[in-house]
């Protein structure tokens, strides 16, 4: 695996995972994906400074570059891409909106976070030039808005990757304190049980230490609120614990 901080050494055409690092297995399951379709696998780590409404969040991301080389190293990456900022953001670079669904759930709570996602990943794929980019469901909207703008790039979706006990992988959970931790399967298990909004809402609300920003069922075609024909129905979940923002979300199906 080669190690490169400019995109001019990476391969064209290849399969691309762009990252924030942190890297754990959920990452790893991308990598051995784009594997399968790529000789060359190019994975990138950059926390992006556009998509964090917070500067307290943007400083507490975690940074774990050594574990990150030997994790990509193992998982198939032939070359892994620590681009400077002003590779990525140089001036008079051009910024990208969001589309409509950047409004709704995460966008609604967090503004300004999908036009620095849809941005940074643009700006990402015209560095690389790759024929594919591989995304988890675990940031559904997020994929769904990445979509939109990939135009020339191939995005194949990969399921969310999770915990023994259900609990969807992310690099943000190692901030829960012990007590957060044990409580932060109860979205999957309310995901895994629930066959309503109402019933999703109920489970959710009697665990004490969460804080549930939102919990809806929705037509992930178009995030719309799910009515009794829609074909393809999601459940999303967004809340917090300890402070720290957990998200997840699962497809629906008729449940006995």
């Amino acid at each position: 695996m080669k190690v490169v901080t400019s995109a001019t050494d990476l391969p064209s055409g290849c399969a691309f995972v762009p990252t924030m690092g942190a890297l754990h297995a959920g990452h790893a399951s991308l990598f051995k994906i784009a594997k399968n379709q790529s000789e060359n696998v190019v994975a990138s780590i950059f926390i992006n400074p556009l998509q964090f409404e917070n500067e307290e969040d943007l400083v507490k991301y975690p940074k774990t570059p050594d574990a990150d080389i030997e994790i990509a190293q193992n998982s198939g990456v032939t070359h892994l891409w620590f681009p400077r900022r002003e590779e990525i953001y140089p001036e008079g670079f051009n910024s990208v909106k969001a589309g409509p669904i950047s409004k709704l759930y995460e966008g609604a709570s967090r503004a300004g976070h999908f036009d620095g996602v849809v941005t940074v990943v643009r700006r990402l794929f015209d560095l690389v030039k790759p024929k594919l980019a591989v995304f988890g469901e675990k940031d559904f909207q997020q994929l769904k808005l990445v979509e939109e703008i990939a135009a020339d790039v191939s995005i194949v979706r990969a399921p969310t990757i999770r915990e023994s006990d259900g609990l969807a992988m992310s690099s943000r959970n190692i901030r829960l304190s012990t007590e957060g931790r044990a409580a932060a399967p109860s979205i999957y298990q309310a995901l895994s049980t629930a066959t309503s909004e109402t019933e999703l809402r109920e489970i959710l609300s009697a665990q004490p230490l969460l804080t549930v920003d939102y919990a809806d069922f929705i037509d992930e075609e178009t995030f719309l609120p799910a009515q009794p024909d829609t074909q393809k129905v999601r459940a999303l979940v967004a809340g917090w614990i300890n402070g720290v923002r957990l998200i997840d979300n699962m497809q629906m199906v008729k449940r006995a």
